[in-house]
């Protein structure tokens, strides 16, 4: 049997749950489904040392702040609390150990089949996240090399590499703060860093650079990069000189360009100016117990931890079909914010990339998400 529902929200981490709430303050009902047993699942799967590079008050989903005393930069156990805090607040009940299997439309709306029922629904928002699926490459030689290698979805903290030559490939944030986390646990830590960079400081003077970055952010890319640029060579320096390539963009232009996120240093590069963490270039390959770079010198090392990143979630379970008018395609990149719906009833939250931060950008989203669902609500479901 079907289960109908006027719009079926998949995904109960910080998008599905702002949806969810923004709909139901505006009277309108929801089912949310999550493969997971709770919400927020995969920050509780985080390595324990995360904190939020945003700050709290730029960070909060619609309709309900942080709780008092929290810290400028949550952690990652502060930020389940929240999560926890938010669904019971607006009495969210998401339907869980629920892995949706296929999405695929149906004149009206959309048929939607998990592992435990079917759902018929008038809307269909998808808010699996853009950092679902961990990206771990293949290099040349890794299976010769005797060490531990890693993805950073599988790192928790650095006691266990304590002593241990590590190589923390790449320089997201997830990169540059396990690097921090590997040398407080008494590791020898290395960096491997692609390409060129840009790194931008969590504060500007006292100011949370994400408060400037929200500033700056209605201006064209080039100009805003040109405005902040002397500020963050007033704090983060010249990071030639420490081993790394400095992009020819600025980070406005980055993430407009790349869909990227510079690093947004909290120590990191205070380690690396004293010694503590070593740059150096691309692996070309690997050994038993060695990786070469590009540079063609080799060093050892015990553990490799890539700090790759992820891929959004959507390809595996969208069914779409070409004469479905105005329907994203799943690998492209969703619509901007505000852009979110499509004619058809199929919405995204959670998938942008901006330097305006990702969970002040999920805000937004979904509060036009649900406005967006009212406004198609009408529609009579024949």
């Amino acid at each position: 049997m079907e289960q109908q529902v006027d719009t079926l929200v998949i995904g109960a981490g910080p998008a599905g749950l702002a949806v969810a709430a923004c709909l139901k303050k505006r009277g309108a009902s929801c089912i949310i489904v999550d493969r997971a047993t709770e919400v927020g699942s995969s920050w509780r799967r985080h390595y324990d040392r995360l904190h939020l590079h945003s700050d709290r008050n730029r960070s909060a989903l619609p309709y309900l702040s942080f709780p008092a005393g929290t810290p400028r930069y949550p952690s990652r156990e502060q930020m389940i609390a929240y999560l926890d805090l938010y669904a019971r607040h607006f009495e969210l009940v998401p339907h869980f150990n629920e892995e949706l299997r296929t999405v695929r439309p149906r004149n009206p709306g959309w048929i939607a089949t998990t592992t435990a029922r079917v759902y018929h629904a008038r809307q269909v928002v998808v808010a699996t996240g853009h950092n679902a699926v961990p990206y771990l490459p293949r290099w040349p030689g890794q299976e010769r090399f005797g060490g531990r290698v890693l993805h950073s979805s599988e790192y928790r903290n650095g006691e266990s590499f304590r002593g241990q030559r590590v190589l923390v490939v790449g320089l997201g944030n997830s990169g540059g703060e396990i690097a921090i986390d590997l040398h407080e646990h008494g590791a020898r830590v290395a960096m491997s860093v692609r390409g060129p960079v840009n790194i931008i400081p969590r504060e500007i003077l006292g100011i949370p650079v994400l408060a400037i970055s929200i500033a700056l952010s209605r201006l064209p890319a080039r100009f805003a990069d040109a405005l902040a640029a002397p500020l963050v060579r007033l704090t983060i320096g010249d990071i030639t000189r420490l081993g790394f390539r400095k992009l020819p963009m600025g980070p406005f232009t980055q993430i407009k360009a790349r869909t990227r996120i510079p690093l947004i240093d909290i120590g990191t590069v205070k380690l690396v100016r004293e010694g503590h963490i070593a740059v150096l270039g691309d692996i070309r390959e690997m050994g038993e117990g060695d990786v070469t770079f590009e540079d063609g010198h080799s060093r050892d090392f015990d553990a490799i931890v890539a700090a790759t990143g992820f891929r959004p979630r959507t390809d595996c379970f969208l069914e779409l079909q070409s004469d479905i008018p105005d329907v994203e395609q799943p690998q492209r990149q969703p619509r901007p914010p505000g852009v979110g719906a499509t004619k058809s009833g199929l919405h995204y939250c959670g998938f942008i990339v901006s330097p305006t931060g990702m969970l002040h950008d999920i805000g937004i989203e979904a509060q036009r998400v649900a406005d967006e669902i009212m406004r198609l609500e009408h529609r009579p479901m024949v």
